[in-house]
């Protein structure tokens, strides 16, 4: 969590001022008990769960068994399961599987957190709900239908998506834009019927409320007291519980002295609240963050006081009750009112005044963005890798059990790690955590990385037949290690394709030789390029060309120069440092760089790139880049400041360098031009560095893809303190200053830039979790990203996207936190350019996004003897079976083997946990997890944007024979078959109901619409 930092806007109003809310019936206020507990933030897990966490579960349950009125929520697992595994006694655990048949427990979410939902992928999103519910079905048999999104810095329009597809019943946001929320408080517009995907529409939408200016916590100024109200345990505090049990600012206790002055404040604030709602039903959340860990002390305060309103609700007009999310949720279904429909518009940027704009965040600790995106896309790759090999090989020698554990501990790092901290949570990846609790997250992945890692190295190895006396290593990003250049070991490389088609692509391993070769499994010469690394004058860079079908895996031998057979070597041209100020004096030198697809020139006088033709077209570009810093204030007594959160700059951004080097190294397949950026001329070190690259496919090779990207890297930092760095791209398109930039990669949003009175330039910065575009009426111009980023359009035909932040402020909030971002580190972060029309990128850019995000998994390294045997054994054991692949307008989004032990059947599921039979053993390893979705809006293309018919049996056949198939939920645990979630009426459609969902086919075929994220068990015949 992070503060509202938003002023109270109203007061409190004496009760005799306050009229019933238009002339209703008596309200209702439903008082919904909660904690709201960060997985991160300030403190580790471990910390907060000894500080207050593990107590506040022992005593809600402890409180609930005493009172059958009292309710409570748990909204995030990751706190519940260390209880539940480490502290939880059996009675404890009965207690609770009671208090959730009698809904007085309710989990809503169900995820392993509240995830962030700004900067987080889609995959990411889905994981670390499919967790969180397959733990909460598994041990209980219960699926959350309503959420409480509460404390995300905005809101995607995925959201609602998703939580629709896992079969909720209604969602739930706080955080959106202040002056938005005080409009559409003050119209009565803070629940409406949301169609978060424009394709999927009404099939899709979900009932959406806003929670009001108190947000989710309750009110914490008390008329007739100095302490806070309502929180009569206090605040907690670390790192030890007070032994004398008194907490901070603990609330005045009830008593019958104040008993009627509490009352008169909660009904003020129900009423006050009810007038910005269209029912007499209210929610009044009780807790905030880190409460309830005296549970006792909360509900026998809290119990006196419910009782005394009731006993006078003719007076107060209000009645109170105990409550759950469903409770109230149920309550405002029932009223069968008709709602206003909200399109796909999401609600970012979020700022909270019109100085605290939160866009600071979509790049603060953008190391950290960029490896839990890695270890993300090394997941993806390890779940599918063995999949397939216990679907292909059940008799094995990799341990089934023990596999399964280790690509655990990267589910649970990038959905929740293996010490339980869950880096999507929205302290977690946004980078507004402690260094401690980033530290926390950075350990966590990388074991999870190493395990899956050393996972897929044991496979190789098994299918194989290798000797375990050699080496293997893994890399899931170029150049992470490399091949020695030992004579007596036969150096290889397994590349694997995680995608579901056939791609044509380069990868990248780092080598001691500049005389290389290499072959295939069937001794055949491939195609490479090896040339002088940018990292490190000992070493090179070895470009492989692959060509791999999809999910599958090919095999090459990497030996020193073999005659004519040798790779190509890139061949260094270094130009003379150039001074930009003075570049205008000169007369103008263009050199080209070409491929089949584009021509870019560069600027001799400046070392900048100066143009892009798109070459099928023979469209023209001028384009030039260049980096910028915002300087940002970090004295409050100045002016507004940045921070992790926000980003406020002085004025505008400010050019960094005055000098610029430039290196072109050119070879058969490959043209990388550096260029590096100099304060001034005679500057011995650079600032920032760009790696350009344009690739080459030889003839026979499908280059569609690998020839219409332009892939560039960077190199930012360290920066000074107080600095925000951008890269800005200028064209002469132009835009109108409108940008196009994706919501989780799932869908695209429209950015017009807004004028505002203060703050403009940061208020019109929006989060590119994968893709960003700008465009005139013929040529678009697409960023395609690896990490996120914040971006934004400053003038017409500009896009800049924000690489990198270091911040330090003497705010006593961010000092007394350690949340001042002062990041020294250096980033490396890969962006991918496409230029040319319309039609041509609309087609290109989803399979380019997901070529960027799930490139190749390189595994390499020697083994040793045998040498005259491996290119045999290479040959034989090159893919077997058919590869999976889908059609061009489909993703696999998952392939997996989750292991739950739960019956697909409902009431069986139910019966067999009543009766305490739940399955104990091993995990399942017979359930395959599929997830199908269609890349593409209705009417974005006019063949792409089509339902795609799919026959799971023929698509799958290279992994066995299909037996059964069965189609869940979006986290697996509703039978679609048997799911209803309920419809709201609108005016658009007055029928109130429930939606049926579609069935599949019973000879295995499923038709996939736009947009839609369809989800299967699948069953195979055994081997």
């Amino acid at each position: 969590m992070a503060p509202e930092r938003i002023p109270l806007l109203l007061p409190l109003l004496i009760l005799a001022l306050l009229p019933r809310a238009g002339g209703r019936s008596d309200l209702r206020a439903f008082v919904v008990a909660h904690s709201h507990m960060d997985v991160g933030w300030i403190y580790t897990v471990q910390e907060s769960m000894h500080a207050y966490a593990a107590n506040v579960y022992t005593t809600v349950v402890e409180e609930l068994m005493k009172g059958e009125e009292r309710k409570f929520i748990a909204v995030e697992q990751e706190f519940f399961r260390l209880w539940w595994d480490l502290v939880a006694t059996d009675t404890q655990k009965q207690q609770v599987h009671q208090l959730l048949q009698e809904g007085r427990l309710e989990f809503v979410i169900g995820g392993q957190v509240m995830h962030d939902e700004a900067v987080t992928l889609i995959d990411d999103q889905i994981l670390q709900l499919t967790e969180g519910h397959g733990f909460l079905y598994e041990t209980f048999g219960f699926r959350p239908q309503f959420s409480w999104h509460v404390d995300p810095f905005g809101a995607s329009a995925t959201t609602p998506t998703l939580f629709a597809l896992a079969g909720f019943n209604a969602h739930l946001v706080s955080r959106i834009d202040y002056d938005l929320k005080a409009d559409m408080q003050k119209n009565k517009k803070l629940q409406f019927v949301w169609q978060g995907s424009p394709s999927l529409s009404e099939s899709q939408e979900i009932f959406t409320h806003v929670m009001d200016q108190y947000s989710y916590c309750t009110p914490s100024h008390l008329p007739f007291s100095n302490r806070s109200a309502f929180y009569w345990n206090g605040f907690a505090t670390f790192p030890d519980p007070p032994k004398d049990g008194v907490y901070p600012n603990m609330s005045l206790p009830v008593t019958d002295t104040n008993l009627h002055q509490y009352a008169q404040t909660m009904v003020a604030n129900i009423k006050e609240r009810a007038a910005w709602f269209r029912t007499s039903d209210v929610l009044w959340p009780w807790g905030c963050d880190k409460q309830f860990f005296n549970a006792s002390v909360q509900y026998s305060n809290m119990d006196l006081l419910l009782d005394y309103i009731n006993k006078h609700s003719g007076e107060f007009g209000v009645t109170v009750q105990y409550a759950t999310v469903g409770d109230y949720f149920q309550a405002v279904y029932s009223r069968n009112l008709t709602w206003e429909i909200r399109n796909s518009q999401d609600f970012l940027p979020y700022s909270t005044e019109p100085f605290q704009a939160w866009t600071g965040f979509y790049t603060s600790r953008s190391t950290l963005k960029g490896i839990a995106r890695r270890a993300s896309s090394l997941l993806y790759a390890g779940e599918s890798f063995f999949t397939q090999y216990i679907l292909k090989h059940p008799a094995g020698s990799v341990c089934k059990c023990k596999a399964l554990k280790q690509l655990q501990s990267l589910r649970w790092a990038v959905s929740e790690t293996i010490l339980k901290c869950k880096v999507q949570h929205h302290d977690g990846i946004t980078g507004t955590e402690s260094p401690k609790v980033r530290d926390m997250y950075m350990t966590n992945l990388m074991y999870g990385v190493f395990n899956v890692k050393k996972l897929m190295a044991s496979i190789i190895f098994d299918m194989n037949n290798a000797k375990k006396n050699g080496e293997v290593y893994s890399s899931v990003y170029p150049k992470d290690s490399g091949i020695s250049g030992a004579a007596d070991l036969d150096q290889y490389v397994v590349v694997y394709n995680p995608l579901a088609w056939n791609i044509t692509t380069f990868v990248t391993v780092s080598v001691g030789n500049l005389a290389m070769s290499v072959y295939d499994e069937l001794g055949h010469p491939v195609p490479a390029q090896v040339q002088t690394s940018v990292e490190s004058p000992s070493t090179y860079d070895l470009y492989i060309l692959v060509a791999i079908s999809g999910l599958s895996y090919r095999k090459y031998s990497v030996k020193p120069l073999d005659g004519k057979q040798s790779a190509f070597i890139g061949r260094s041209i270094k130009y003379k440092r150039r001074d930009v100020a003075r570049a205008g004096q000169q007369s103008r030198q263009l050199f080209p760089v070409v491929n089949s697809c584009y021509q870019v020139l560069f600027d001799q006088s400046t070392n900048l790139m100066h143009s892009i033709t798109e070459r099928e077209t023979n469209q023209t570009v001028q384009l030039t880049q260049e980096f910028l810093e915002y300087h940002v204030n970090g004295d409050t007594t100045k002016g507004p400041i940045s921070d992790n959160y926000l980003f406020g700059p002085n004025a505008s951004a400010v050019p960094v360098s005055k000098a610029v080097g430039l290196e072109v190294v050119s070879g058969a397949l490959m043209t990388e031009i550096r260029q590096f950026f100099y304060s001034n001329v005679t500057s011995q070190d650079y600032l920032y560095a760009v790696y350009t690259r344009i690739y080459t496919v030889p003839e026979g090779y499908d280059g569609k893809l690998l020839c219409h990207r332009i892939e560039q890297e960077y190199s930012v930092g360290p920066l000074e303190l107080n600095r925000e760095a951008v890269l800005r791209t200028s064209t002469n398109l132009n835009t109108k200053q409108l940008l196009y930039t994706d919501n989780n990669g799932y869908q695209m949003q429209k950015r017009p830039f807004k004028a505002y009175v203060n703050n403009t330039v940061a208020r019109n910065y929006y989060p590119m979790v994968q893709t960003a575009y700008i465009e005139d009426d013929t040529t678009r111009l697409m960023l395609v990203a690896e990490r996120a980023h914040g971006v934004s359009s400053q003038g017409n035909g500009q896009v800049e996207v924000m690489l990198h932040r270091r911040l330090w402020n003497n705010l006593e909030w961010n000092v007394n936190n350690n949340l001042t971002l002062n990041d020294s580190s250096v980033v490396r972060p890969v962006i991918w350019l496409i230029l040319g029309t319309k039609a041509v990128t609309n087609i290109l850019y989803q399979t380019s996004a997901l070529a960027l995000e799930h490139r190749p998994v390189v595994i390499f390294g020697a083994l040793s003897g045998d040498k005259p045997k491996l290119p045999g054994q290479l040959q034989q054991n090159s893919v077997r079976g058919s590869p999976v692949t889908v059609p061009p307008n489909l993703h696999l989004q998952t392939l997996s083997i989750p292991g739950w032990r739960y019956s697909s059947n409902h009431a069986e599921q139910i019966r067999s946990i009543r009766m305490g039979k739940q399955k104990e053993g091993d995990p399942d390893f017979s359930r395959v997890l599929l997830r199908l979705r269609h890349l593409y809006e209705v009417g974005e293309d006019p063949v792409l944007s089509q339902p795609v018919m799919v026959d799971l049996k023929s698509l799958l056949k290279g992994l066995g024979s299909v037996t059964v198939v069965e189609e869940r939920s979006l986290t697996g645990t509703w039978d679609v078959n048997t799911l209803k979630r309920w419809k709201w009426k609108t005016a658009q459609y007055p029928g109130k109901g429930f939606f049926n969902s579609k069935k599949t086919s019973e000879n295995f075929t499923v038709t996939v619409h736009p947009k839609e994220i369809r989800t299967f068990f699948v069953y195979f015949q055994s081997q």
